[in-house]
């Protein structure tokens, strides 16, 4: 290889490396947030028949369900039966990513005053917003 080669041959190799390193570094991460989702939570009375249904089925024991109806997704997240009432939840984070839509909910205990009384509940939540047409992951 003479010294005219050897410098193409460098040029190509930096130019290939180069190229390589644009390409990695354009994906986009699967996980990575594209936008927060506007959410609204929909009380027990506003929800459609249909997943009423679904939900009273499923309430005693923990669940995590999805419902569309009319251009809306509703996730659904329950915490099964608790020992008392009282209980809250909040929804951590709900955004969307090239591939899904993620929820992060959690569940927060009663108060002092409600730990006494023991009287059967099954806290869940129902939030609603736009259709995205996406999975929805659960955290």
């Amino acid at each position: 290889m003479n010294e005219l080669e050897k410098r193409l041959f460098r040029v190509l190799l930096v130019c290939l490396l180069c190229a390589g390193v644009i390409a990695c570094g354009a994906r986009q991460d699967p996980m990575e947030k594209i936008k927060d989702l506007e959410f609204t939570v929909i009380a027990e009375d506003k929800l459609p028949d249909e997943l009423s249904v679904m939900i009273e089925e499923k309430k005693a024991s923990p669940f995590k369900i999805t419902f569309q109806d009319q251009g809306f997704l509703y996730i659904c997240v329950g915490y099964g039966e608790q020992e008392t009432a009282g209980y809250s939840i909040a929804v951590n984070a709900l955004y969307e990513t090239a591939n899904a839509v993620y929820i992060d909910t959690n569940l927060i205990g009663p108060g002092p005053e409600e730990k006494g009384k023991l009287t059967p509940t099954y806290p869940y939540i129902v939030v609603k917003t736009e259709n995205v047409n996406k999975s929805v992951v659960f955290d």
